[in-house]
């Protein structure tokens, strides 16, 4: 398998067994790297509540991902946002304090938060706009958790964003891992087939690129190693480092989504896995030919 293939064969792993990355073909990895390559200005929204009886905290898949697209970027001479609603702000904080320092962090209100976003949005006007483990809307206009249950009051409503970011000239970049993820609509037919719950959940806003995996932090990993191939930099994080970010996530409240637990794992998955993940990407990475262009 060439890197590309390798890339996709990791990402589609189905270890949370919710089945949406592996039904789908691979994405365009030669116009996502250019598309990575062309970002001048980028905004990355992520967070996804989570109730703990009563209590709401932001959930572990999400952040780390969301950190590692910044970083990169900004490595690459790209400003940085990343934009979060105020349960999760504490762990997008902890986060990018480990793996993006520099990245500006804003946090949406809960009320006005349209005009605060236009505002914001107008100001910064991003060439790229992405959003990564964010909930998103389903036909019936509520949120839901991937157990098909309505989250309303826990979400900061940003639906509205990828249009507006759209109208503004900015490229749309959806990530998700369960089809209940802002942007992911392009995906529905998928998601209602072969998600659990996947006809109530399945969003129905859409990107113009949209990215699925087994877990959404993967892809945060996986737009550092396009980005390191065609540039020739290394620009995946560590090992110790993403121990380190995981850890100061849950510090800071973060939970995991599906347990609900403050566990050192990320869709109940083991740190451990996520790092074999982390080190496969970068095994495919070494091997692969020095600056992998493919069309770019």
């Amino acid at each position: 398998m060439d890197f590309h293939q390798q890339l996709w064969a990791l990402l589609r792993r189905d270890e949370t067994g919710r089945g949406l990355a592996r039904w789908l073909p691979a994405p365009d990895f030669g116009a996502l790297t250019r598309t990575l390559l062309s970002a001048e200005r980028v905004v990355i929204l992520t967070g996804f509540p989570v109730d703990c009886g009563g209590v709401f905290h932001g959930e572990t898949d999400g952040p780390g991902g969301a950190a590692n697209l910044a970083r990169a970027l900004m490595a690459t001479g790209c400003n940085a946002t990343l934009l979060c609603g105020g349960v999760s702000l504490p762990q997008v904080r902890a986060a990018a304090e480990v793996l993006a320092p520099e990245a500006e962090i804003v946090c949406l209100p809960d009320r006005g938060t349209g005009a605060f976003a236009r505002d914001l949005l107008n100001q910064l006007r991003p060439t790229h706009f992405f959003t990564i483990e964010h909930p998103g809307k389903s036909a019936d206009g509520h949120f839901y958790n991937m157990h098909g249950r309505v989250i309303d009051d826990m979400v900061t409503d940003a639906d509205f964003l990828l249009p507006l970011a759209r109208r503004l000239g900015a490229i749309t970049v959806a990530v998700g891992d369960g089809g209940n993820e802002l942007g992911m609509g392009a995906l529905r037919p998928v998601v209602e087939a072969h998600v659990p719950h996947g006809k109530r959940l399945a969003t129905v806003g859409q990107a113009d690129f949209t990215l699925a995996a087994g877990v959404s932090n993967w892809w945060g990993w996986a737009a550092a190693a396009l980005l390191s191939a065609a540039t020739g930099r290394r620009l995946l994080p560590s090992p110790e480092e993403e121990l380190q970010a995981l850890r100061a996530v849950i510090s800071s409240g973060g939970v995991d989504g599906c347990t609900g637990k403050p566990d050192l794992s990320v869709d109940a998955l083991p740190l451990t896995l996520h790092l074999e993940q982390l080190g496969r990407m970068e095994n495919a990475l070494c091997a692969a030919p020095s600056r992998v262009l493919s069309g770019v």
